[in-house]
């Protein structure tokens, strides 16, 4: 099981690396994981390490999406270091929140270059191997791409384009035999939201509201993404998995004098 994961070095990127390698390997196959981040950093050279010590073989990468040929890079030293590719987890983002009315050209241009150009030219460079290997895509969009965020900046925008960016790739690309998906994380506690979540104010009134009454784990979105990679998902393709808990299908149980899910 050959993967390139972008966005790998921390977070839901960090857990999808070692949770894919965890099921190649009790698949009897060998896992070999490009990580890939902006930067090198300890997270990462620990992910690299973990999988080694599986039995897998791993690779730390790095590089700015937002350069246009960066992506192309990565996928180039990944097939001539695994001989190929079997699936891609296009997972890196970046997020600047903001009224739009306020948001800056080169701030909308920068969540673009990466969010959605970064992952479109992943897909661009990986999609003649992953035709060799029959392979699958899978993308990392927000359940903030289904649903308008505001004070979310380019971010909802980005979200948004990059759902509809993996499925339109899953049309084009089914005769290839390559399935491409998506998965939609919902409030989910990493890296980048730590922060947030040290106010326990702030946890406890997300966790009223979500319906599982959990912020979710950065593994459980790593769960869905390895399924969705994976030979069990072999008659899936083109589908947006929101892994939130409940909470984008609860908006009606949040009208007051309506009956709720909670009792």
């Amino acid at each position: 099981m050959r993967v390139l994961v972008s966005g790998g070095s921390s977070g839901i990127g960090a857990s999808a690396s070692l949770r894919i390698a965890e099921a190649a390997l009790a698949r009897g196959e060998q896992p070999m994981i490009a990580v890939s981040g902006l930067t090198a950093n300890a997270r990462q050279d620990e992910v690299v390490r973990s999988i080694q010590s599986m039995g897998g073989k791993a690779i730390a990468l790095t590089g700015d999406l937002g350069d246009p040929d960066v992506p192309g890079q990565l996928v180039t030293v990944v097939v001539d270091e695994f001989g190929g590719l079997d699936a891609l987890v296009a997972n890196a983002g970046i997020a600047n929140p903001g009224a739009l009315k306020d948001l800056s050209l080169e701030d909308w241009d920068g969540m673009f270059s990466v969010n959605l150009r970064g992952a479109w030219l992943l897909a661009k460079a990986s999609y003649p191997h992953l035709k060799d290997s029959r392979g699958s895509a899978c993308f990392t969009s927000s359940m903030s791409g289904q649903l308008p965020h505001a004070g979310s900046g380019a971010y909802s925008p980005t979200k948004a384009a990059l759902t509809m960016l993996a499925q339109t790739l899953a049309l084009e690309w089914a005769p290839d035999g390559i399935r491409v998906n998506v998965v939609s994380p919902g409030m989910t506690r990493t890296q980048m939201t730590e922060q947030m979540y040290l106010d326990p104010e702030v946890k406890k009134a997300r966790e009223e509201i979500i319906p599982l009454s959990k912020i979710g784990d950065p593994m459980d979105i790593a769960n869905v993404i390895e399924f969705l990679v994976s030979p069990l998902a072999g008659y899936v393709t083109g589908q947006d998995v929101c892994v939130d808990g409940g909470f984008s299908k609860s908006i009606l149980s949040h009208i007051p004098g309506r009956p709720s899910s909670k009792f």
